[in-house]
């Protein structure tokens, strides 16, 4: 989720070639177990190749993104490892710049083959972006090398979500920093209040849900009697609230959920065709299905990004919220705490009976810097083998992070760590990811541009809306060489 780019900043460093090499010792072989990776630690620190010299490293992160923080949080543990692991001293500072302007600061200073930040923190969309132009450094060899990095992971979204480029190849970029899903946060005061289960069996005839088994079963057509039986406005709150603003990916991202929920695309990634899939009657209902859910929210529900969605539900605003398990630390509030659950968002009905959940990923990885010097690539890799211990990853997860190794999240106390984790879990398995093509900037802002268009009445009609976004998003492929095939003549001339 969460992500932005710049076609001319990115275009300008295709020209970006390489990066220098880096010759290690040789490391005792294994894949990842706790024993092996000890063992290749006390290997290298017998005679680690930077033992007694001091590094600073740089990260650039997500302005007021916990979970991106944290990574810098939890530096000075690394730093004690460092230190009494392999002999070497090492200090971190941390820049930051918001989802909407944080490639382009990145890009801005990678197209010049800067090394001014070893490491960054990247949205899962611009893996493409950064790789094709060899920016950031390709992680199969060092993995290979490395056991830490060679991590099992709870999930395989988390490698297609975070790690891969281009999409369905092996090849690696990234490593998981932070995994995020959709969960739903419910006013779980409100939900049990007294007379409220009476009040909603009388009304539809069926069981008001309230536990989190009740709301893994609970199917979109009985969502919406819910946040329409919590829809009280005379009362200071509606039932629902979810992500309707232009900026970045804020309605782009619950859209296409639906979408693929319902049984549609966006797109085919192996040929980068658009028009023809995201153009379907099917997604042209669950465009309107998602513009129909503004009855059951706050006027401003229309402005809604990440932040003011928090904002209307700690102030009480709405009874539900479609948000991700990322802000969880934001959403619950200490006052909050032991009013609020968090449970699978709605699953969808399909013609084969069997219900349906497909919501788009968030979270991002971490990527190194290609053109790090050969020690500031030495420790931005040990940095990383440390960040996937378990030691490692229970803090994190403790702290408010959401890990996505399998050790940490089957552990039999992970779900009560954090009130969103069981949904995360569930979710993580329930989720997929879109575009990770290099022109992401340009087909974002086309999509963008419609989806609001027509939330806010801009463009009247759901079905000519995706047309002119896949036939914009078709000439974007095709102008860089994803697709195969031009526009079709029915794309002549369209406007919203």
């Amino acid at each position: 989720m969460q992500r932005n780019t710049t076609a001319d900043v990115r275009d300008a460093g295709r020209t970006a070639r390489g990066y220098a090499a880096l010759t290690r010792r040789s490391l005792l072989g294994g894949a990842g177990a706790a024993s092996v990776l000890g063992a290749s630690r006390l290997a290298r620190a017998a005679d680690h190749p930077l033992k007694g010299q001091s590094i600073h490293m740089a990260i650039l992160g997500i302005a007021g993104w916990t979970p991106s923080k944290l990574g810098v949080d939890l530096a000075p543990d690394f730093k004690r490892f460092a230190k009494a692991t392999y002999g070497y001293d090492v200090d971190f500072s941390y820049t930051e710049a918001p989802f909407s302007q944080l490639f382009q600061k990145a890009a801005t200073s990678l197209a010049t083959r800067s090394a001014e930040y070893n490491i960054i923190i990247s949205d899962s969309q611009w893996l493409g972006a950064l790789a094709q132009p060899k920016w950031i450094l390709p992680l199969d060899k060092y993995i290979a090398q490395r056991p830490g990095l060679n991590v099992e992971w709870f999930s395989p979204v988390v490698r297609s979500a975070y790690q891969a480029y281009p999409d369905g190849s092996p090849q690696r970029w990234g490593l998981p920093q932070e995994g995020d899903c959709m969960g739903l946060y419910i006013r779980k005061d409100l939900l049990e209040a007294p007379g409220e289960a009476e009040s909603f069996q009388k009304r539809f005839g069926s069981k008001l849900p309230v536990t989190w088994e009740d709301f893994e079963a609970l199917t979109f057509p009985d969502f919406l009697k819910l946040i329409a039986f919590f829809n009280r406005p005379d009362k200071g709150f509606n039932g629902f609230g979810a992500q309707y603003s232009r900026e970045y990916d804020f309605i782009s991202d619950p859209v296409m959920t639906l979408m693929r929920s319902m049984g549609g695309d966006v797109w085919d990634a192996r040929t980068g065709q658009v028009e023809g899939i995201l153009n379907t009657d099917g997604n042209a209902q669950a465009l309107r299905q998602y513009k129909d859910l503004l009855r059951f929210e706050p006027g401003s529900a229309i402005s809604y990004g990440v932040a003011e969605l928090i904002d209307a539900f700690t102030q009480g605003k709405i009874f539900s919220a479609l948000q991700w398990c990322a802000v969880g630390p934001a959403m619950i509030t200490d006052a909050l705490r032991d009013k609020v659950i968090v449970v699978p968002p709605p699953c969808f009905p399909t013609s084969s009976g069997k219900p349906v959940r497909n919501y788009i990923i968030g979270g991002q990885p971490w990527v190194i810097n290609a053109f790090n010097d050969a020690a500031h690539r030495e420790v931005a890799l040990d940095f990383m083998e440390w960040w996937y211990t378990p030691e490692t990853s229970l803090a994190f997860a403790r702290h408010g992070g959401n890990p996505c190794d399998k050790a940490t999240l089957t552990r039999a106390d992970f779900d009560s760590i954090q009130p969103w984790f069981r949904t995360y879990k569930f979710m993580l398995n329930n989720s997929s990811d879109f575009w990770h093509d290099p022109a992401y900037a340009d087909l974002l802002s086309v999509q963008q541009e419609g989806f609001t268009a027509y939330a806010t009445g801009q463009a009247s009609d759901p079905k000519h809306t995706l047309d002119y976004i896949a036939c914009r998003q078709q000439k974007v492929l095709f102008d860089s060489g994803t697709a195969a095939k031009a526009p079709s003549a029915a794309c002549s001339g369209i406007r919203l």
